[in-house]
C-alpha cells in the first residue's frame, strides 16, 4: 500500500511497480534455449565391421562462419539406423564423436548422424555406410585414380567446387565391370590418397563417396590414407591383423599401389596399361577395365 501523503507520487510508483512485475515475469518465462543457434558442418566417415560385431562411427562437427574451422565440442549427436535413433554422443573439444552400433547381419547399412534436439548447432546431419563383412569373403581393393579419367596425382578432390556437375569422369566400363567383381564375390575396398600438403580425410571422405554414387558404382567401404608412400602397406598389415585375411587383391592405377601389394606377396592388377617400365614386374596389367576380370 502507498502511504505518501502524495497522491501524484504514489501513482507513479503503482505504475513502476507494475511495469518491474509485467518485465519480471516476460524474462521468467523466456526460454534460454531462445538464443540463436550457430552454424555448423557435420562429416562422417564410412566404417568397417563384421556381423555381431560392434562398429563405431566416427563424427565431426565444426564450426562454419569463421575464419578457421573449428571443432564443436559439448556438442549431442544422433546415430539413425532405418530411421531410428541407435546411439548417442557428445563431441569431444576437437568436435568428434564416436556413435557405436552392432549390426546383426551382413551387407551394406546406410546410417545418418546428425545434431540433437538439445544442441546449440543449427539442425544438421550426414549419411554414410557401415560394410558388414564376412571374414572368409575375399576383398579386392580398389585405388580411386584406377575408376577415374586423367592424369593421376591430383589429389582426392573429384569434383571441382561450386561446380559439382563438372568433376571427373570415370573410365569406360570401370562401373560395369566391378559391378560383376562385386556381385555375388567380392567385397570391395575404395582406396583414397590425400594429396601432399592436405589433411582434410572428412571432406576427401565424403566427395569419394557422393562421385561413387553419382557414377552408380558398387557400394563399398572407402579408406581414405595420408600421401606418405608407407600408408598403403601399414593399413594392409593392420587389415590382416584384424582377421580381413581374404584381402588378396588389389586393382590400381600407380606403382606405389602395385608395390604396395606385391611386397606381402599379394595380387596387384595395373589399369589402364602404365608407361613402359611403371609396372612392376610380377604386376599383372590390364589395358582396359574389361581385361580386369580376366586377370584376378
Amino acid at each position: 500500500m502507498c502511504r505518501s501523503l502524495n497522491p501524484t507520487v504514489c501513482n507513479s510508483f503503482s505504475r513502476k511497480a507494475g511495469l518491474f512485475t509485467i518485465l519480471f515475469f516476460w524474462i521468467a518465462t523466456t526460454p534460454l534455449s531462445a538464443a540463436e543457434k550457430i552454424p555448423g558442418i557435420l562429416a562422417v566417415h564410412d566404417s568397417l565391421t563384421a556381423p555381431n560385431q560392434a562398429a563405431t562411427i566416427e563424427a565431426t562437427l565444426i564450426r562454419t562462419g569463421s575464419l578457421t574451422q573449428a571443432g564443436l565440442g559439448g556438442e549431442p549427436l544422433e546415430l539413425l539406423v532405418a530411421g531410428n535413433v541407435v546411439a548417442t554422443a557428445m563431441t569431444g573439444n576437437d568436435g568428434r564423436a564416436y556413435l557405436p552400433y552392432t549390426p546383426k547381419a551382413k551387407g551394406a547399412v546406410s546410417f545418418t548422424v546428425r545434431t540433437g534436439t538439445t544442441s546449440g548447432v543449427v539442425l544438421t546431419e550426414a549419411g554414410g555406410n557401415l560394410a558388414v563383412w564376412e571374414r572368409r569373403s575375399p576383398i579386392v581393393a580398389v585405388e580411386m585414380a584406377a575408376l577415374m579419367e586423367g592424369a593421376v596425382g591430383e589429389g582426392p578432390i573429384v569434383t571441382k567446387p561450386g561446380n559439382e556437375a563438372d568433376g571427373r569422369r570415370p573410365m569406360p566400363d570401370a562401373a560395369e565391370e566391378l559391378g560383376k567383381l562385386t556381385q555375388f564375390y567380392y567385397n570391395v575396398l575404395y582406396v583414397v590418397t590425400m594429396e601432399k600438403g592436405t589433411s582434410n580425410r572428412d571432406q576427401a571422405n565424403a566427395q569419394a563417396r557422393q562421385w561413387l554414387k553419382d557414377q552408380k558404382f558398387p557400394v563399398g567401404h572407402i579408406l581414405v590414407l595420408p600421401s606418405a608412400p608407407e600408408a598403403l602397406g601399414a593399413k594392409l598389415d593392420e587389415l590382416h591383423a584384424a582377421g580381413w585375411k581374404q584381402l588378396k587383391t588389389g586393382v590400381g592405377r600407380t606403382k606405389a599401389f602395385a608395390e604396395a601389394f606385391l611386397q606381402r606377396r599379394l595380387e596387384a592388377v595395373m589399369v589402364p596399361e602404365p608407361a613402359k617400365g611403371e609396372a612392376p614386374r610380377k604386376a599383372k596389367v590390364a589395358k582396359e577395365w574389361k581385361e580386369v576380370r580376366k586377370k584376378m
